[in-house]
């Protein structure tokens, strides 16, 4: 027998529709432009932001708005659940005040009949199997949304129906052991987090320190500088030139979520005829996203192992140097490089750093020896870290999984007698 089978004791269990249990009510955006709304508002009103930054369990939001927004001087009851179910779709919270939420949660407020005979907590842990049903319900129109009449027939479990004491009784030793395991879950998750953040900051500790030559002893030297290298703009490549087999070529995108320091192998294609018009970069020449939408991004840059020459693509360059590759592009990552590069960003919804003000920053141009030195010990740094930024976050889902599949358990009442 489940632990849930032994808590019940072969009690009834009545399966009630959310559409029966709840106040269903959409959420709203008061006005913008009646700047009264959102000046020294009391009121909390919750986005999705709220869930993102401060969890699933709420008492206060990011904005607030003025008791003059309130539509009707009604607001949602402490104690109810919000369930996205347009755009971001699958997520849900318990509001232990009341409040207002913006249009894309729906707002389920427990009704006056039911509120001796289910707890807000059991149904906000219940709530994590609508989140499910709704990501497998949707239906997609202007913007995607959920089925709203499937969602008021979801139906939850009411445990011991005719004993409302026992029943509550129940459902508050399954909250129970769902709070303490959702805290040591928790727990292990801030745990395992610390460590890989621990691993990421000894890392570029000794990567800066590696790249801190005595400019008396090794000359600074700006990479255009001609004894050393150039720039190269990338060219017309686009998305749409993408074959399934053929030459290869880096699309200025790939450069900052899918490769790391260097490769030898492309995960694009483009065919022989448009290689022969296209700009080639060359075995050791140095792949730069130019563009980015954040400054983080922007100059992440891929040493080009391979033995054929590849296509890259405008929004990037490429730099052909006479330096040690893996040297230069563990160099990129440093902050003696961010920082010079910052000075030179442009633009505003989209950043920009040009292949000339690329050719003014200036690096560390040590011996060929030396730079192989730094490099070698950067590769075995790099693959110990990124193992590990590999294994950490491997186990912190494994956790989130076993705590999902328990709290699953837990919550597999009977349906012997459930109409579907």
């Amino acid at each position: 027998m489940s632990y849930l089978e032994k808590l019940l004791e072969g009690v009834a269990v009545e399966w009630q529709t959310v559409g029966d249990i709840f106040q269903i009510k959409n959420g709203y955006t008061p006005s913008k432009q009646n700047k009264e709304y959102w000046t020294n508002g009391t009121i909390p009103w919750f986005r999705m932001e709220d869930i993102r930054k401060n969890g699933r369990i709420l008492s206060d939001s990011i904005q607030h708005v003025s008791e003059s927004a309130v539509k009707g001087a009604n607001y949602f009851p402490a104690n109810s659940i919000i369930v996205a179910t347009s755009a971001t779709i699958g997520e849900h919270a318990l509001i232990e005040v009341p409040y207002l939420s913006n249009q894309r949660f729906t707002n389920l407020s427990l009704k006056d009949e039911f509120k001796g005979k289910l707890i807000a907590k059991f149904l906000y842990y219940y709530c994590f199997l609508l989140d499910e049903w709704c990501k497998a319900n949707i239906t997609i129109g202007n913007f995607a949304g959920v089925d709203m009449v499937g969602f008021k027939k979801f139906k939850i479990p009411i445990p011991c129906p005719d004993n409302p004491k026992k029943s509550i009784e129940i459902q508050q030793k399954i909250v129970g052991i769902l709070d303490s395991f959702t805290e040591l879950t928790a727990k292990l998750t801030a745990e395992l987090t610390a460590e890989l953040t621990a691993r990421k900051t000894q890392y570029s500790y000794y990567r800066e320190s590696l790249y801190s030559f005595d400019k008396n002893i090794v000359k600074h030297l700006p990479l255009g500088d001609e004894s050393i290298g150039k720039f190269i703009r990338g060219g017309g490549l686009q998305k749409k030139d993408f074959t399934e087999t053929g030459v290869g070529c880096i699309h200025y995108g790939q450069i900052y979520t899918y490769y790391g320091t260097y490769t030898d192998k492309t995960k694009s294609f483009v065919s022989e005829e448009f290689a022969r018009k296209a700009r080639m970069a060359k075995y050791g020449d140095l792949v730069i996203a130019t563009t980015s939408e954040n400054d983080e991004d922007l100059c992440k840059a891929v040493a080009w192992l391979g033995d054929k020459e590849i296509a890259v693509s405008s929004d990037a360059c490429f730099y052909r140097h006479n330096l040690n590759p893996k040297y230069v592009a563990y160099f990129f990552q440093t902050e003696q490089f961010q920082k010079q590069k910052r000075s030179f960003i442009t633009g505003t919804k989209v950043r920009r750093v040009n292949a000339d003000d690329l050719a003014k920053i200036k690096i560390p141009v040590p011996s060929k020896e030396e730079q192989e030195r730094v490099a070698t010990i950067l590769e075995k740094f790099d693959t110990l870290t990124n193992s590990i930024s590999e294994g950490l976050p491997k186990e912190i889902k494994l956790r989130q999984k076993q705590y999902e599949y328990y709290r699953n358990l837990l919550l597999a009442f009977p349906q012997d007698n459930l109409e579907l």
